[in-house]
């Protein structure tokens, strides 16, 4: 770090400290929440007096902050502290909030000091509202950090993070308003990139030792020279063995990435709760392009090295959901609970970490205008099946925005409890009344009737085999909902 950027970064944190005090002059204390924990059972949340906790909430930014948000150089401590009312009004216990490279982690193994003064601030509204807060680790949300590249496979930012970790957990040690700690948003490791080629051939010189024994186990595959084997084109071919290895590289690689950064925050912090917010092409069912949208990231396998599971879920069966019909809203459901279901086997309590659908009195214009209208009762409607679909499998839920943001480039548009200038929507209200449904209770796991069982290693090699296993689910889920 600079020294310009350092002495500028201490003076604005300790304005921000005198602000701080100053604004919270002759106000009590706000009572320190009590420590979240895994229940006995594995399969819950629950505070120190053992009384059952449910994540409810949203994901928070801001709107007119950009797109991404830029949560933290626009940094509004006032609106902040009003949407914090707003948000215990609606009944929300938990939000996870996006720390980013810029405002946290510019420099290798320093934390940024003006980040951490806003940090701070927000804590302290968190606990004055009630309200728990769910860090997820840095994004580029504000720009990049001050070294490149950076990439999950690579080991160079894989010490950075590690080192960012520890000192991050460790100065929130103690402090029970952090829910857990989220390693990053939507983690996905590459495909065709020259580190994850340099980490290819160093698997395969480990696995296999020679060409001749990697050419006998890829059924005469051509190869030329060990150490210069190129990534295999992403392509439908069920259990190919060349494209299983590669798979289960980049599943080595994220077990890996997830291992050691947990480990980095339980130094810090060992009382720290860990997870990943995962897509939900984590799960291999349905893939947007080809089987390179598989990300790596195993629920079974991550598992091993987390306290608890995240997925994130956007319905889109036969394409972004539409409202057109109900045969395509049980289609999107199905799907839906087909992913939940398989990450809920893993043992491990599971967070819907996001999720939502867009809903206005006007049509959207993301993806260039190219849906129709979906009206605020269909949002609601949709996503209250949604939760109530998921309850068993999943023991939490954190719906995509507390606003619309209506210069989001996605469904982000429409996403909101409260339009963009604070208005309540009809999905606020129903997830009101949901919110009371669920906060507090202890949510017995779901059964199901019979289910096909989802064949992972065809999935991650073929599209065809997905689809199948969709069609077969879909049809059970079906005839369940006749009953």
């Amino acid at each position: 770090m600079n020294s310009n950027f350092a002495l500028k970064s201490y003076v604005l944190a300790a304005v921000l400290f005198l602000a701080r005090s100053t604004s919270m002059a002759g106000e009590s204390p706000a009572q320190a929440p009590p420590k979240i924990r895994v229940a006995a059972d594995g399969r819950h949340f629950v505070d120190d007096a053992g009384k059952p906790f449910v994540p409810f909430g949203v994901n928070y930014y801001r709107p007119d902050t950009g797109w991404a948000p830029q949560i933290w150089k626009q940094f509004d401590a006032e609106a902040t502290r009003k949407d914090f009312a707003k948000m215990k009004d609606l009944g929300v216990n938990c939000i996870r909030v996006f720390l980013t490279y810029h405002s946290f982690h510019f420099e290798p193994g320093q934390l940024n000091p003006e980040g951490l003064a806003k940090f701070d601030q927000f804590l302290e509204m968190a606990e004055k509202a009630g309200i728990y807060v769910h860090p997820t680790g840095p994004e580029f949300w504000e720009g990049p950090p001050n070294w490149r590249p950076v990439a999950i496979a690579d080991e160079k930012t894989l010490v950075y993070t590690e080192e960012f970790w520890k000192l991050f957990a460790a100065r929130y040690r103690g402090r029970h308003v952090i829910f857990a700690y989220d390693l990053k948003n939507e983690p996905d490791v590459g495909w065709d990139n020259e580190i994850v080629i340099r980490r290819w051939n160093t698997w395969l010189k480990n696995k296999y030792g020679t060409v001749e024994k990697i050419r006998m186990a890829w059924h005469g595959t051509n190869i030329l020279i060990l150490g210069n084997i190129p990534a295999p084109k992403p392509h439908n071919s069920s259990k190919d063995p060349e494209l299983l290895d590669f798979q289960h590289l980049r599943e080595d690689i994220a077990d890996e990435w997830t291992r050691r950064q947990v480990a980095a925050i339980k130094a810090g912090d060992p009382e720290a709760l860990t997870t990943v917010g995962c897509l939900q092409t984590s799960v291999p069912s349905r893939y947007w392009g080809g089987i390179n949208d598989f990300t790596g990231f195993v629920p079974q396998r991550q598992a091993k090295f987390l306290d608890f599971l995240e997925i994130h879920f956007y319905p889109s069966e036969g394409g972004g959901y539409e409202y057109r019909s109900e045969a395509d809203e049980l289609a999107n459901l199905a799907y839906f609970e087909g992913i939940v279901r398989e990450v809920a086997a893993a043992g491990k309590p599971v967070v819907l970490a996001e999720f939502g659908w867009y809903g206005s009195k006007n049509k959207p214009k993301f993806d260039h205008g190219a849906h129709p209208l979906g009206t605020e009762a269909q949002q609601a409607k949709f996503l209250r099946r949604e939760i109530e679909t998921s309850a068993g499998f999943v023991t939490g839920w954190l719906n995509w925005g507390l606003y619309d943001h209506p210069t989001a480039k996605d469904c982000s548009e429409l996403t909101g409890l409260l339009t963009a200038d604070g208005q309540m929507k009809e999905w606020g209200r129903t997830f009101h009344e949901l919110s009371q449904r669920y906060c507090g209770t202890l949510i017995a796991p779901r059964t199901v009737g019979p289910r096909p069982t989802l064949d992972w290693d065809a999935c991650i090699t073929s599209g065809a085999a997905g689809n199948q296993f969709r069609k077969e689910y879909r049809k059970q889920f079906l005839a369940e909902q006749k009953k």
